[in-house]
């Protein structure tokens, strides 16, 4: 009797582990569940790029410096007057043009890639040691695309055609009093195509002084690309103005890519001048590569020439452009070491050193670093 009991409690036993181990088996979490879990949290970029995020070795400064409030200084009153000014001075100057080219159309829109700018900047220059002050420039557009289909109204602030050619060729190297002054003119521009890929315009305008000097104007550009490497371009143009008579400029350029941010350019130019009865020249090498995307180092090597009383060298000269998108797409800085050769000077070199602070006021135009 006592053998059966000891087999009965021995058996409940049995069946008692077995069944606790059976639901043990069957409510435990797959064998896969009992490897660690990874789980991934994708950061916004602003959460990378807080400030409490950057390592101590991103800034210059104390990190609790950071929060500290701005303290004042002439260049914290001049950089947030150049802000402002590019933020309610763009949208104007977009606006102008705007409602010009809506008025003139009779449209009640306009069309969006309007190019009216207003370019604003200051140059100092150094010269044989001396720094002069620096100079504010100016120079404008007012562009009305859709006066009709084919008709555009611009005026300009100088007229390109009556800057002499070497002063062209080295613009970037000159502040404003050495410039020479042509005026504003404005003009009708009435745009054609010949085939796929030939361009051409007439311009009927005036220059807007008195009296008024009544000009026009005849543009061929075409442009083609002979290989995934080259582009050609090539303008002819025509133009006669009532004060200083006819002429005409055929300008050449090819650009090659180099490689590794590198761009090769040679541009070729032959204008008449009518006043002179002579013809100059002028041939510039160049290169140009993209630092960054900021920056971007122009090095130039130019020859200039006339042909009376026969063809000669006028001068020779070597630039090189350092420039510096500062701020936004509008704001930028240059700086120009040039030496120049020239045959009024016997050839002696003049070397120069310009700094430009350049600002676009502009609602949509293309620039270019």
């Amino acid at each position: 009797m006592r053998c059966w009991w000891n087999l009965a409690i021995n058996r409940r036993q049995i069946f008692g582990a077995g069944f606790f181990t059976i639901a043990a088996v069957l409510t435990a979490p797959s064998a896969y569940a009992l490897e660690p879990s990874i789980q991934f949290y994708q950061r916004s970029i602003p959460q990378h790029l807080a400030p409490q995020s950057l390592p101590s070795n991103f800034y210059d400064f104390a990190p609790e410096e950071y929060w500290a409030e701005p303290e004042d200084s002439y260049w914290m009153t001049f950089s947030n007057w150049v802000l402002l000014q590019e933020r309610t001075q763009g949208e104007r100057v977009e606006h102008l043009g705007q409602w010009a080219d809506r008025t003139l159309s009779g449209e009640s829109h306009s069309l969006p890639l309007n190019e009216s700018y207003l370019r604003l900047s200051f140059a100092t220059e150094t010269r044989a040691g001396a720094v002069l002050d620096f100079e504010p420039e100016a120079r404008f557009r007012v562009d009305i695309p859709t006066a009709r289909k084919k008709l555009r109204l611009v005026i300009e602030s100088e007229s390109e055609e009556l800057i002499p050619l070497a002063e062209r060729q080295r613009d970037r190297q000159l502040t404003e009093p050495e410039r020479s002054s042509t005026g504003t003119t404005g003009a009708l521009r009435f745009l054609g195509k010949v085939g796929d890929s030939i361009n051409f315009s007439n311009d009927f305008g005036a220059r807007l002084h008195l009296p008024p000097d009544a000009f026009w104007r005849a543009t061929v550009r075409k442009n083609w690309r002979p290989s995934g490497d080259w582009g050609l371009l090539a303008q002819q143009r025509f133009y006669y103005y009532h004060q200083n008579g006819w002429g005409s400029r055929s300008w050449f350029e090819a650009r090659h890519d180099l490689g590794k941010g590198w761009e090769f350019k040679n541009s070729s130019e032959l204008e008449w001048v009518h006043s002179d009865r002579e013809f100059v020249a002028a041939q510039v090498f160049s290169v140009s590569k993209r630092l960054n995307n900021r920056a971007v180092l122009t090095p130039r090597v130019g020859v200039l020439g006339e042909s009376q009383p026969g063809w000669r060298t006028t001068e020779v000269f070597a630039d090189v452009t350092w420039r510096y998108r500062m701020y936004g797409d509008w704001l930028f800085g240059e700086i120009i070491p040039a030496l120049q050769f020239a045959r009024d000077n016997s050839f002696k070199d003049d070397s120069s050193l310009i700094l430009r602070l350049e600002m676009y006021f502009s609602g949509n135009i293309v620039r270019r670093n």
